[in-house]
């Protein structure tokens, strides 16, 4: 690493949370909805807590179903979900005396586990939503409003060694302080006890986990949690303002980082093996730059996460890469296998007789100094989401240290939340995911019909899709739709003409950066063009192989070190969209076919090179894909009609459906379903092969 002589800038501050509430707006909601509303307010307000983050409660009357009788109901937000975008139906709902009397089932901490399978006993009016962990921390406490909440200030006073002082000096007593306890029945226990022997307290500090605070209305426990958040934040960044975070910068930001972290992705993903691809998320905000190239990085790392919310997100530890060294594959190779034996025997000294299987043993997180984070995982949500936290992390260590030292989870503990049987529980009882999760695709002409229909295609099976085409409105306006179809993580889309090589590799280069590599090209940007040999202009035969022939070169060669990366994990695919053209001859439009022919051969070509490499290579050959198609709306369709003699608006379509063998029209989603298959593990065992979705044509016969 090259060290320089440190530089100490202002320290990233702590965002200052203020009231959002409408009381206009709360006026008009019920109870529950005012629940709802305080939660959606805390949850969408990063400087309050990170998503999935924290959990809210209040106590209300209800009329029981069975009974008619009004009963006390605790609403608390259920397993799982995100105070920030839930709705009602995220809530909990269990009658509290029921709750209350649990406590005759405890005998102490070992029934921490047991005592959560009591919790769907106590569940009013059927709800089906499951008890969070954290339920006996709000029904144990007698307020009728509890908020919990764990963000960055808050956590920065909880994982430091000053933090109890900290406190103190902040609150006066009026904020308790509990040691680290793991969730369960008896933190909530404990807590209550503690509350009880401690009256006028107006909230606690959990050690490790966050705060948790109480008021007897909505308002006043919003406003209260957003006061405490806001109260911890100046007090750290007073003492921010006069010290050099981290013990000060040795490294500075990379001006190349982005071109760096393109580079270096793919590679780290390829090394990754194991039962799922991994989808990375790079991020160079300030804060990853401000620890990764400060003098106490490296020490700092080492101790891990504290918050359970952000251990369980990003591993016991980060993995941690020297810049100058980035280059050498060997390097890389024995940095990920020296964390997988290193994970390995956390697992094992820390296994109880009972614990999991030891899960995928590949770092999360990489940190690189001057370069950023990068974060890997089996889905882009969660890669980017390990991110955050780890960003979060970050900010904990900073405030941490101003005030103290840095205390990261004790490691047993943290292999006891990791490996919790119930958390084991909750990751059974999830889906198996879908066929491409985990699979990056990048799609030329992505806004065109064809393009759009074979990434819909690959999205709905939960693939990760770069759009590429040269119409930079149009593919944005295709991104747009299926980021609010499939979401936002899963597409990207990239302005990209196949024929200049500067923005083919730029267009690789940000599919690498945004997803972690690639495992499959559709290269299907076109043209079409018809005339006569004596009307063919050079220019008009050079555009048809500039993009048709050309341009499928480029694309699959910058394609290819992307695509080789990944042999280790089972191989990668490239599909071209050929044309019925490339194999049948077609009259007065000689330069279209013999550009399509080419594109079709070097497929061939492609298919042997890239099989030693696990690269598979095959090409679908549609026809007359009419409706949907931009090609057909230009004069393509005039000059065909003209060629055939019938009209281009009302005849065209109708000409080439009776000109098939099987009378069907051809759409832009048949010709993604043979993309899609020769893109998947389907045809794992298929190369070189052309399949004609042409709903017939003896003359496109292969054989």
């Amino acid at each position: 690493m090259n060290m320089q002589s440190p530089i100490s800038p202002a320290a990233i501050p702590f965002a200052i949370p203020a009231s959002r509430w409408d009381e206009s707006h709360a006026a008009t909601l019920s109870p529950a909805e005012l629940l709802l509303y305080r939660s959606n307010l805390l949850g969408s307000d990063l400087t309050v807590t990170n998503f999935g983050g924290g959990n809210t409660s209040a106590k209300l009357s209800e009329t029981d179903p069975l009974t008619g009788e009004t009963v006390q109901v605790l609403w608390v937000k259920g397993s799982g979900g995100d105070i920030g975008s839930m709705k009602l139906d995220g809530f909990a709902t269990l009658y509290q005396d029921k709750l209350l009397g649990l406590e005759a089932h405890y005998a102490g901490p070992d029934d921490d586990d047991k005592m959560v399978g009591y919790l769907p006993h106590c569940t009013f009016n059927l709800n089906g939503r499951a008890a969070s962990i954290d339920t006996p921390l709000h029904s144990l406490l007698p307020f009728a409003h509890v908020d919990h909440v764990h963000p960055d200030a808050i956590i920065a006073l909880a994982a430091s060694s000053g933090g109890e002082a900290a406190t103190r000096e902040i609150w006066g007593g009026r904020i308790g302080w509990l040691p680290w306890k793991r969730p369960g029945y008896t933190l909530g226990v404990q807590l209550r006890d503690y509350v009880a022997a401690h009256p006028g307290l107006e909230g606690v500090m959990l050690a490790g986990h966050g705060i948790i605070c109480w008021a007897d209305s909505a308002r006043a426990c919003y406003e209260h949690t957003v006061t405490l958040i806001a109260q911890a934040a100046d007090y750290l960044n007073a003492r921010l303002a006069t010290a050099a975070a981290f013990g000060g910068q040795v490294v500075a930001p990379n001006p190349d980082r982005a071109a760096i972290a393109a580079d270096l992705m793919p590679r780290l993903r390829g090394l990754m093996t194991g039962a799922r691809r991994k989808l990375g998320h790079f991020s160079d905000d300030a804060e990853a730059l401000e620890f990764t190239g400060s003098a106490r990085f490296e020490a700092l790392a080492a101790i891990g996460t504290s918050c359970p919310d952000h251990f369980l997100r990003t591993k016991i530890a980060p993995l941690t890469l020297d810049p100058a060294r980035l280059d050498d594959q060997a390097y890389l190779a024995e940095k990920i296998e020296a964390y997988r034996a290193m994970y390995a025997a956390y697992y094992t000294r820390c296994k109880r007789t009972n614990s999991p299987a030891m899960r995928d043993a590949n770092p999360v997180v990489v940190l690189v100094p001057g370069l950023g984070r990068i974060t890997f995982a089996t889905d882009k949500t969660t890669a980017r989401l390990a991110g955050e936290f780890y960003g979060n992390a970050i900010n904990v260590m900073r405030g941490a240290e101003a005030i103290g030292d840095y205390i990261g989870l004790d490691e047993q503990e943290a292999f006891d939340i990791e490996y919790w049987l119930l958390e084991e529980a909750k990751l059974q009882r999830m889906p198996a995911p879908k066929p491409m999760v985990g699979r990056i695709a990048l799609v030329t002409g992505g806004a065109g019909g064809i393009g759009a229909a074979t990434a819909a295609r690959l999205l709905r099976d939960g693939g990760c899709v770069m759009l590429a085409d040269r119409d930079g409105a149009v593919v944005e306006e295709v991104r747009a739709g299926f980021a609010a179809q499939f979401g936002k993580d899963v597409v990207r889309a990239v302005t990209c003409d196949v024929t200049d090589e500067a923005q083919v590799k730029a267009a690789f280069d940000a599919c690498a950066r945004e997803f972690g590599g690639l495992d499959v090209l559709v290269a299907n940007a076109g043209i079409a063009s018809s005339a006569p040999i004596e009307q063919t202009t050079v220019e008009l035969w050079d555009r048809n192989f500039d993009v048709l022939a050309q341009g499928y070169f480029l694309t699959a060669k910058h394609a290819w070190p992307l695509l080789k990366a990944m042999k280790a994990q089972g191989g990668t695919a490239v599909v071209f969209i050929g044309s019925k053209n490339a194999v049948a001859a077609a009259a007065g439009a000689s330069a279209y076919a013999s550009a399509k022919a080419a594109a079709n051969h070097l497929a061939r070509c492609l298919a042997l090179e890239g099989a030693p490499e696990g690269i598979r290579v095959n090409v679908v050959n549609p026809d007359a894909v009419i409706r949907g198609s931009r090609i057909w709306d230009g004069d393509w369709r005039k000059e065909r009609a003209g060629t055939h003699g019938i009209d281009p608006g009302t005849e065209l379509e109708e000409h080439y459906r009776k000109r098939s063998m099987l009378g069907r029209d051809v759409l832009p989603e048949d010709i993604a379903e043979a993309a899609y298959w020769l893109a998947s593990d389907m045809s794992a065992k298929s190369t070189g092969n052309m399949i004609n979705v042409d709903a017939g044509n003896a003359q496109a016969f292969t054989r």
